[in-house]
């Protein structure tokens, strides 16, 4: 029975990059995981493109129990650190969005990066972790394809989302067996089945701003037959949203104020006339509830009344379903970070057993925050384990 240095647990983001590092620095390395390939979720991210990174990259886009434990991983691998990864690589990027960036050569190139990187380790495929133990001051990781022995494991597992990629809750099994909590799951990054819109609005796209708690989230939005979905019902159902969320939908306009003053200067007009002026004609229509009167016959209160529906549209927290796990990006939940080091990686119960990635109470924002978070937890990880 050959005997590591290290064996990582997952072949995914973190655990090829953790990989990566552990093999520069000459350490004997085994990757174990369950599918045929590595890097699925990397692959599959970006919509192939790979949302490599975020230059916005920082604690306030980060969501768990305590968010001010990614600053230290944070602070040791920048953006700049990821773009600079890649020209090694002769890999290009493209800014899609102020500060996000996607690689050029698509998602798989970057997969190929990673595994170039990671040269000289022993990777398992088709190898299904079944359980970890600690003796005689080493680890035992027991599979379907026997016992592999190392001083150091790195959980790297990720969560339970996206599950047609081939996903486990293995990590999460192993890091209760050594003591840790583990915050209950739930999806993230995901739409939101709500049953306050027509299903004949599904396929309409509008730029709104989301309320969620103190913080607003300006993107779009999309209409499903299931309720709303799109970038910003994501990065809402990534937050906490016990309070429920509120919605406007004429951002950034007084939609009172120009409905009253439509009332002089285009009296003739529906309010659905006038509201398709600032939103798409469906949509327009489904604030108007069928009002055929002229806007110069309606009473104040009754423009009121929709124009409150328009820029202040309340969807409570109990009547918002998330999608399941398996549609979601992400997981809000998993290990706590309670009883790990934010400066290694390591756990404080069991030395030599680390954690990185989303198989830790660490969810971040959509447009490239989790890749992100996936490489600097790994790259710390790499330098202790």
């Amino acid at each position: 029975m050959k005997k590591y240095d290290v064996i990582i647990i997952g072949g995914g983001a973190a655990g090829m990059m953790a990989a990566a590092g552990l093999a520069q620095r000459g350490r004997r390395v085994a990757v174990l995981d369950m599918g045929t390939t590595p890097g699925r979720k990397v692959a599959a991210s970006g919509g192939g493109r790979c949302n490599i990174t975020n230059m916005n990259a920082n604690h306030t886009r980060y969501f768990g129990e305590n968010v001010n434990f990614v600053r230290s991983a944070l602070a040791n691998t920048k953006p700049g650190d990821i773009l600079d990864w890649m020209t090694t690589h002769n890999l290009s990027v493209t800014e899609k969005a102020p500060g996000q960036y996607f690689c050029v050569q698509g998602a798989d190139a970057v997969v190929a990066a990673l595994m170039d990187d990671a040269d000289g380790v022993d990777i398992k495929y088709e190898t299904v972790v079944q359980d970890a133990e600690f003796i005689n001051n080493q680890f035992t990781i027991q599979t379907n394809r026997g016992n592999f022995i190392a001083d150091s494991v790195i959980i790297a597992s990720g969560g339970t989302s996206f599950g047609v990629l081939g996903v486990s809750d293995v990590g999460h099994k192993i890091a209760k067996k050594f003591g840790h909590k583990i915050i209950p799951l739930r999806p993230a990054l995901c739409g939101m089945a709500v049953q306050d819109f027509d299903p004949d609005l599904a396929g309409v796209t509008t730029e709104v701003e989301i309320k969620v708690g103190r913080e607003i989230i300006a993107d779009s939005l999309l209409f499903t037959h299931f309720g709303i979905g799109g970038p910003a019902v994501y990065r809402a159902s990534v937050r906490d949203f016990d309070d429920g969320i509120m919605i406007n939908f004429c951002p950034g306009k007084d939609i009172a104020q120009i409905m009253r003053d439509a009332k002089r200067t285009m009296g003739k007009k529906s309010v659905a006339g006038v509201l398709e002026l600032y939103m798409p004609r469906r949509l327009a229509r489904y604030f108007a509830q069928n009002d055929e009167r002229r806007i110069a016959d309606m009473p104040d209160k009754d423009i009121l009344k929709i124009a409150n529906s328009v820029s202040q549209f309340k969807i409570d927290a109990g009547n918002i379903k998330l999608h399941n796990l398996q549609s979601a990006e992400v997981v809000r939940g998993g290990v706590s970070t309670d009883k790990i080091s934010s400066k290694t990686m390591e756990s404080q119960l069991q030395p030599g057993l680390f954690f990185v990635g989303e198989v830790l109470d660490i969810a971040g924002d959509l447009g490239g925050f989790n890749l992100h978070w996936a490489w600097a937890s790994a790259r710390v990880a790499a330098k202790y384990a």
